[in-house]
């Protein structure tokens, strides 16, 4: 008998854990106002993801945001992105 392979899938959180570290803009929109606005940009790093939530630090200030997956739009990377490489069955 075999034993099944666990292998990461690609949600949003796993990519966003593969790329940690690597600067780029995080964008964010919210149903209701939000410090006067709906959406959010965050020029930053991620430090961690989970299913449900992203920790972001921000480069310029170093401040520590953590935002519910709930609400991220997309996230745009100044360098090439680490992907899961398929493996072969």
């Amino acid at each position: 008998m075999t034993t099944p392979q666990l292998r990461e899938e690609s949600y949003i959180e796993n990519i966003l854990r593969l790329n940690r570290g690597k600067p780029g803009n995080f964008y964010f929109s919210f149903e209701n106002v939000v410090d006067g606005q709906k959406t959010k940009t965050v020029r930053g790093v991620v430090e961690a993801a989970g299913r449900d939530h992203v920790i972001l630090r921000e480069l310029r200030t170093n401040h520590r945001f953590l935002f519910p997956m709930i609400y991220f739009d997309y996230a745009e990377f100044d360098e090439e992105l680490n992907y899961f490489t398929p493996r072969q069955q």
